[in-house]
């Protein structure tokens, strides 16, 4: 592989996203777009791994190591330059053709699955366009596999992308899709499994983020059922971080120009969802944001407060009431 090839793949593959994939997260900003945060190359107890985001370039302190993703792909898998560039490649390709494959088939079921259909209606999105907008799919499981080989994707592959177990299963079963930027958002419409489930990768950025930016004021929710229901209730201005715990490209993303964010984050029993609205808004505020609390009933997130008939205009004074 020639220079100008080894720059398109690093171009193609921010640092960043490849270490949010192997599931790092940054401990605290720094000035520059530089973050810090425990280093995955070795065990490490105080923050000592810089990630400089502008020249997609890191270095420990801790272990003196640095480089770029490439040096980084080898020192993390413990591989020689040739097979990290393999695994880089690989990488890089799983999130186009295959997982626009996969989402487009879970589109094509949800039309044809009544309980799919009935679960997203009983959870308050009950918009065609609602659903058309977030490209929401269903996958029943054990059909996936079979329509992603006769289009020519090979069993390796789909293992991968993580679409299918190492046994040759579905791994999305009974569950309602949510299309993501690189990866696929499941959530099971049984009790009876765990509700959330993402393939392997990072969750990417903000939700609609290219579409969400351009309002002065943005609410930013937990999950997409809020979202949705926020949408088909008129506000559009609506955005989610898939959890209470932003990654730093999102965190960047609600700082890349002047705002106000309103945190409609679950009003939990214990607490946990306002607590974490409370340290994200002291975070923003640092970084010159205005950050304002929503006030949910208690044990409600924004999808509850809409299925159990609350109104846009009830919501609408929840924002008007929001304080710092």
């Amino acid at each position: 592989m020639n220079r100008q090839a080894l720059d398109e793949l690093k171009q193609q593959i921010p640092l960043m996203g490849y270490l949010q994939a192997q599931d790092w997260s940054p401990a605290r900003p720094l000035s520059g777009g530089r973050w810090m945060g425990l280093c995955p190359l070795h065990e490490d107890h105080k923050p000592s791994f810089l990630v400089d985001t502008n020249k997609d370039l890191f270095y420990c302190y801790g272990c003196g190591r640095g480089g770029d993703v490439i040096r980084f792909a080898e020192l993390y898998h413990q591989v020689k330059f040739p097979e990290a560039l393999a695994l880089l490649r690989q990488w890089r390709g799983v999130d186009h053709s295959l997982l626009h494959e996969a989402a487009r088939f879970y589109r094509i079921q949800l039309h044809r699955h009544s309980e799919a259909v009935a679960y997203l209606y009983q959870r308050g999105v009950r918009s065609w366009a609602t659903i058309e907008r977030m490209r929401i799919g269903y996958a029943p499981g054990g059909c996936l596999r079979s329509w992603l080989t006769q289009l020519g994707q090979s069993l390796p592959a789909l293992r991968q992308a993580g679409l299918v177990t190492a046994a040759g299963y579905d791994a999305f079963v009974h569950r309602i899709v949510f299309p993501l930027e690189g990866n696929l958002y499941g959530r099971s419409v049984s009790a009876a499994a765990p509700p959330h489930r993402f393939l392997p990768g990072a969750k990417g950025g903000l939700y609609a983020w290219a579409q969400v930016r351009q309002y002065p004021e943005v609410i930013l929710v937990e999950g997409l059922l809020d979202c949705a229901v926020l949408w088909e209730a008129g506000f559009h201005n609506v955005t989610c971080s898939l959890g209470t715990h932003l990654n730093a490209r999102q965190f960047r993303q609600l700082c890349d120009s002047p705002r106000t964010v309103y945190l409609a984050f679950d009003a939990d029993g214990n607490g946990s969802g306002q607590q974490a609205a409370q340290c994200l808004s002291r975070s923003l505020r640092e970084q010159g944001i205005t950050a304002r609390l929503i006030s949910l009933p208690e044990g409600h997130d924004p999808n509850s407060f809409f299925v159990g008939g609350g109104k846009a205009q009830e919501f609408q004074c929840l924002l008007e009431e929001a304080c710092p």
